[in-house]
């Protein structure tokens, strides 16, 4: 009862105090890296020049790109001859993907029933992950139709004054995206890194060529200049977490300096109102904010009142996770969920909770344990905020969902990788384990907010830690090759062992998707209804949640057991006749690490 008085009146705060863009409530957003999505336009694939200024840096004399289908831990020729470990060398793969194949695949994500895109950094950078930008104002050349012309185009450009900027084949392409996205009444965001660029920053490359006389040297930490008198280059500078492909920055007491801000508020304002008429329905609904717990947070109240400016129903959501990984803390994001601040974050808190209770056997929490992790996330937050909150269960910068179910017992985002943890499995789940998958993402769409997909999810999609997170879309008119091969396996020499895994598209979790997402759009109390936990069962795992409102009721019963259990009346409000099933098997019994929803007649 304690539970539910504190939640009602934090309901009712939340609700004098809303400040959520209506459209952001429930949406069930889908996250896209793009260069691993679908390869829409061949003719502009990457080149081995494109890699120049790219971690780890090896000069390549041969390279080519990585064919869509292969096994993932198969190296390629070009890989065997410098013998490197994987991790190095599978940054420097490409595969492709581009923004012409997020077009072509809209209406496949329409089906699902995606409202909302949210896509990694795609500016102009010569990663595969594009977090090292070497332009905020263009779109990487190689995800557009003409990547040598907006070469030229850049080249004709001052990178400090906006007046000279054109748009590139790429630029367009991209405003055409978000035509064809607004068209089938979806959104979307894009992922603003404004921490740190990459080492061919337009500014950073400028005060290495100039040194103290270059108007950009206070833009950067700089450690020390070259001295143009020796034959070494002494240029140093601040680089992210030591990163120094990733240089940071400069900050006051204010956040990035005054020039600085400047400049990533034209860059707002082009990609938000691309041809500023104060119209703002041709531009991005919103930002994804990269490693947003790093920048002063006076910064993020300037932008959200410059965003909110543009497009007062834009979207604001930031990546603030970890406050101390070693002991696996994570952020109370309230601070940063304020009217004046952000309008959500990704809430890596949800997908904690999942994997401690649903997956973790030796460690696996209590049921009780499970609703103080739930009740602490909305009474941090409140709910009309957690209404808008990116759930999350993976990411780009994690092990994928379907790995971790094969690999419990572990911190979330910790010893998730073979590079790590040699005893890491990387198969593909097997019958149980999938089954676990589907219950966890069952609670993520019954539980208030905004599910997020990560691409492939859907798709049966499996991979360990960074990189192997990144792995091509899994797509069913493609034929794979199975994958066998160990990350181990350096020319030829490996004495691990997994099993041969057959990869194509899982029709059967894509329509486990398809369903709850079906249902989320039917009863709009998932999207908008107040929450309770109503029955607990430490004994035997179970806990069930209501969602409700003036109009409808409704159940869900997850069972995190290992074991097979009875329905029983207790685990139903009021009587258990007056609930039909909605979703779920049809039986009386309730199998182990399942779910069933249920509706008040």
């Amino acid at each position: 009862m304690i539970f539910r008085i504190t939640f009602f009146l934090f309901f009712q705060v939340a609700i004098s105090q809303s400040f959520q863009p209506e459209w952001t409530k429930g949406a069930v957003w889908y996250q896209i890296f793009t260069e691993r999505f679908y390869n829409g336009d061949p003719s502009n694939d990457p080149g081995i020049h494109t890699l120049d200024g790219t971690w780890p840096y090896m000069a390549q004399t041969s390279w080519n790109i990585t064919p869509w289908t292969s096994d993932w831990y198969e190296f390629q020729p070009w890989e065997k001859e410098n013998g490197l470990d994987y991790r190095y060398q599978f940054q420097l793969r490409r595969y492709g993907g581009d923004i012409q194949g997020i077009i072509d695949k809209l209406d496949y994500l329409k089906d699902l029933g995606i409202d909302a895109i949210y896509l990694n950094p795609v500016f102009e950078s010569p990663s595969s992950h594009k977090y090292g930008a070497k332009y905020f104002h263009h779109i990487d050349n190689n995800f557009g139709p003409d990547p040598k012309g907006d070469e030229f185009i850049w080249e004709s450009e001052d990178p400090t004054d906006p007046s000279t900027w054109k748009w590139t084949s790429a630029d367009n392409l991209f405003l055409k995206l978000i035509q064809e996205v607004h068209n089938r009444d979806m959104k979307i965001i894009i992922d603003g890194v404004f921490n740190h660029v990459g080492i061919p920053f337009w500014a950073l490359q400028d005060v290495a060529k100039n040194g103290e006389k270059s108007s950009y040297k206070d833009w950067f930490d700089i450690i020390s200049f070259d001295d143009p008198g020796t034959p070494e280059n002494e240029f140093d500078y601040v680089g992210w977490y030591g990163i120094k492909d990733l240089a940071e920055f400069k900050e006051n007491e204010n956040g990035p300096i005054p020039e600085i801000k400047d400049h990533i508020f034209t860059i707002v304002q082009r990609w938000m109102d691309p041809n500023n008429d104060g119209d703002p329905s041709d531009g991005i609904d919103g930002w994804r904010l990269d490693v947003a717990e790093l920048v002063n947070i006076n910064f993020w109240k300037e932008f959200n009142g410059w965003v909110n400016k543009i497009n007062p129903d834009a979207y604001i959501t930031g990546e603030v996770w970890w406050e101390d990984h070693h002991n696996n803390k994570m952020f109370n994001a309230a601070p940063w969920i304020q009217k004046d601040v952000f309008n959500g974050v990704m809430n890596y808190r949800f997908g904690d909770a999942m994997f401690k209770f649903f997956i973790d056997r030796k460690d696996q929490i209590s049921v009780s344990a499970l609703e103080d992790l739930l009740e602490g996330t909305i009474n941090d937050y409140s709910l009309d905020n957690v209404l808008s909150i990116q759930n999350m269960v993976d990411s780009h910068d994690m092990e994928r969902l379907a790995t971790a179910v094969v690999n419990p017992n572990r911190w979330i985002d910790h010893h998730s990788g073979t590079w790590n943890n040699w005893d890491f499995k990387i198969q593909k789940p097997n019958k149980y384990e999938r089954k676990i998958q589907k219950t966890i993402i069952t609670f993520q769409f019954i539980y208030p907010g905004a599910p997020l997909i990560y691409y492939g999810d859907e798709a049966g999609m499996w991979g360990a830690d960074d990189p192997d997170c990144r792995k091509p879309m899994i797509w069913p008119e493609f034929s794979y090759d199975p994958e066998k091969a160990h990350p181990c396996d350096r020319l030829d020499n490996c004495n691990d062992t997994r099993p041969v895994d057959e990869v194509f598209f899982n029709q059967d979790l894509f329509e486990h998707y398809r369903k709850l997402i079906i249902l989320r759009k039917s009863h709009g109390v998932l999207r908008d209804g107040d929450f309770d936990v109503v029955f607990t069962d430490n004994s035997k795992g179970i806990v069930s949640i209501e969602r409700k409102n003036n109009n409808s009721r409704i159940l869900a019963i997850f069972n995190g057991s290992n074991a097979d259990i009875t329905l029983d009346k207790k685990m139903f409000p009021g009587k258990r006749d007056d609930w039909s099933l909605l979703f779920g098997q049809d039986s009386g019994k309730l199998e182990a690490k399942d779910a069933k929803v249920f509706i008040l007649n």
